[in-house]
This record gives C-alpha cells, structure tokens and sequence, in this order.
C-alpha cells in the first residue's frame, strides 16, 4: 500500500508547526516570497524549524527569487528541499546544494511532459491551480488533465482540503499532496483541528 505524503505549507506559528506534526505531515513549507500573506523571515522560519522532529522535511518555498536569496535564506533555516514556484528554469533550481520540487501552475495547453522534461533534475512536480499571481488561491484545477504516466513523482496542490482530499487522492494517486489554505483559520493562521481532519481524509483514501 502507498502511503501518500503530505505537505502543510504556510506555516508562521509554533503553535501550527506543532499540530502539523502531531497529526502526523511529512513536510512543512515556509513560504519566502514577501507578497504573500504567509511569508515569513528567514529567522523567524528558522524558530519555526527548530521545533521540527527527525523525519519531517522542512520545505523552503520561493517565488523567482536572486541566488543570493537562496543562499542567505540556507545559512540561517535549516531547509532540506526547496519548491520553486515561479518562472524558475531548471538552472535556477539547481546548485544550491539541496533537492527541489517544481510547481506548475495548470491549465489547459499546459503540455506537462514536455513540462517535466524540462525539469528533470527535479525530485517531483507540484501542481496547482493557475490563478493571477503566484499560488493556487485556493482553487482547484481540472485532475483529468494530469497524464497517467508522469516521469516526475507528483505532488498534488491546489484547493484542496478535508472536503475533497480523499477523492482527489483515490483519482490521482498521487506521491504527496500540498495544502495550505484548506487548513486555515485565516490567512497564514492554520486551524489544528481542519489540519487532522485532512490527514485522515488522506488516510482514510490510502486504505
């Protein structure tokens, strides 16, 4: 049996962190792109860290950024992936020293294995919703436009939550799933209790 990942991401409150872990994600992503609502420093994603046990990865997410951005962002938060969720080309994604994801924002005439293809230095592709800006806004897409044989392990984003998780896993089955404001009080502010909700909705649909 698969286990599908999952990946909170735009956590801002140790509070957040800590019921993101207790519920049981893989992964926590700290969003570096000073736009959002969810942005966070650099020492303030590094406390937020801190708090992360063995085993659960800490993501960094960037939006676009200069290199130089990524390294100062590396020498203070201790990130083990990066998610690259702009206009990236491969070369921006590599030679900062650690694996990264890449989001493509979907919509139809996206041709996503010509898309993969071009990031195949990647560990996996997220897919979001295509919405003005960056970032799914909570939307979702269209899932029968995912190929059934992508080359990249899949990464599903994009309005998700515990309404509708445990169908989009059973239809897609994908690696992991990414959610950010289906588990929210507010923006940036996760509610604890929609987190464990939409983790079992994903366990529930792995069996």
């Amino acid at each position: 049996m698969h286990r599908t990942r999952i990946k909170i991401c735009g956590l801002t409150r140790e509070e957040d962190v800590r019921a993101a872990v207790t519920a049981g994600a893989d992964a926590i992503g700290f969003v570096f792109y000073p736009p959002s609502p969810r942005y966070v420093t650099p020492a303030r994603a590094a406390e937020l860290a801190a708090l992360l046990p063995p085993f659960v990865t800490a993501v960094g997410l960037f939006v676009n950024p200069s290199r130089a951005d990524v390294v100062q962002t590396r020498s203070e938060v201790p990130l083990q992936l990066l998610q690259f969720h702009g206009d990236e080309t491969e070369p921006d994604c590599l030679g900062h020293g650690l694996p990264f994801i890449k989001a493509a924002r979907m919509r139809p005439g996206l041709d996503l294995l010509k898309y993969a293809a071009a990031f195949a230095g990647a560990q996996g592709l997220l897919l979001d919703a295509f919405v003005e800006g960056y970032g799914g806004g909570g939307e979702t897409f269209d899932w029968s436009l995912i190929p059934s044989e992508l080359p990249l392990p899949l990464i599903l984003s994009g309005g998700l939550h515990s309404g509708n998780v445990a169908e989009a896993v059973r239809r897609v089955r994908p690696w992991a799933v990414d959610v950010s404001s289906g588990v929210e009080a507010a923006k940036g502010i996760k509610d604890a209790a929609r987190i464990t909700e939409f983790i079992a909705g994903v366990r529930n649909a792995d069996g």
